[in-house]
């Protein structure tokens, strides 16, 4: 189903424009007015709540967009500031799609902006949905939870790479010189920070980082890159993307007959609730995804009222527990 937002990409106008002409607005030159009718009629657009809301006044309503929701990080930075939102005197409409969903994307931003929204959040770790929310060019304001600051939204995030150099001086400092990274994938922004701090810290410390291992952030990639790493003698940790694909790696290595820590140190990321519970408890980075949830409500607020959103990223923290020790050999 076309949306607004197609429209004026067939006319090679604003969404603004094809809004005016929806509605009627006898300003709107008649070669532009042509083009946007063309565009209706050959999209078969149907005319909703959209093109009146983006002119009228906006109410104390937000819209959320997410991807990757069944994983741990989006899910709980949503809980966080649909909480936030709630006690702030804010309803919330929400949409969960899928990664990589152009399409369901445009139709989510059109719907939301048809609801009358004052402000949308994007919650989704992939490229793919923030490049599609850049080139919307909604006309309310944009917060996302990214570290890829650009004009025209607002952005709040965790120093993803801090974290990962956290991790890699933690393996470094018990002796390790060969540290593997299980990744996760490629067009995860998230993903794509750890990997940069991995590589920097041990260029940093002057440790091996030749060996990259790719997931899609499940167990049961980790247990398939496990089994891979299991057979190796010459890496004695891992730095893993996520709490998930750790404890798929630490499922390899035990049925390879293999002991975590003294055979091999494995450390994860998020510090999902689970993790004190691993065999042995994971050493991993926390972040505090429902205080993620709080600060993308602060930055909306801020916005809303014009002043100055906070702008610095959230700080992760190691937390060490069994699963890294100095290396047996």
């Amino acid at each position: 189903m076309a949306t607004l937002f197609d429209v004026a990409a067939a006319a090679g106008v604003s969404h603004q424009t094809v809004s005016r002409v929806v509605n009627g607005d006898p300003t709107v030159r008649p070669a532009t007015k042509a083009k946007v009718d063309v565009a209706i009629d050959e999209l078969n657009y149907r005319p909703s709540l959209t093109a009146r809301a983006l002119a009228s006044r906006k109410t104390k309503s937000l819209g959320v967009i997410s991807t990757g929701f069944p994983f741990y990080g989006p899910s709980s930075t949503m809980h966080g500031f649909n909480g936030a939102a709630r006690r702030a005197g804010y309803q919330v409409s929400m949409a969960t799609l899928d990664v990589d969903d152009r399409q369901g994307m445009r139709q989510a931003l059109d719907s939301l902006v048809g609801q009358n929204v004052a402000a949308i959040v994007l919650i989704a770790p992939d490229a793919e949905a923030l490049e599609v929310l850049r080139r919307s060019g909604v006309s309310v304001p944009l917060v996302t939870a990214d570290s890829e600051a650009e004009d025209g939204h607002h952005t709040v995030s965790f120093d993803q790479a801090a974290g990962a150099e956290a991790a890699v001086e933690h393996l470094v400092s018990l002796g390790h010189r060969r540290i593997a990274h299980v990744a996760g994938p490629d067009g995860w922004m998230d993903g794509r920070d750890r990997e940069r701090g991995w590589r920097e810290a041990c260029a940093r410390l002057g440790v091996d980082s030749t060996v990259l291992l790719r997931g899609d952030w499940t167990p049961g990639s980790g247990h398939r890159i496990g089994r891979e790493l299991a057979v190796r003698d010459d890496v004695t940790a891992v730095f893993c993307g996520n709490d998930q694909m750790a404890l798929g790696v630490v499922h390899a290595y035990v049925d390879a007959g293999r002991v975590v820590p003294r055979d091999v140190s494995i450390v994860g990321f998020d510090d999902i609730p689970e993790a004190e519970h691993f065999v042995p408890p994971l050493t991993t980075v926390r972040q505090d995804f429902e205080a993620l949830g709080r600060r993308l409500m602060t930055t909306v607020e801020a916005v809303l009222a014009g002043d100055e959103a906070p702008v610095a990223a959230l700080d992760p923290e190691l937390v060490v527990r069994r699963s890294t020790a100095v290396p047996a050999r």
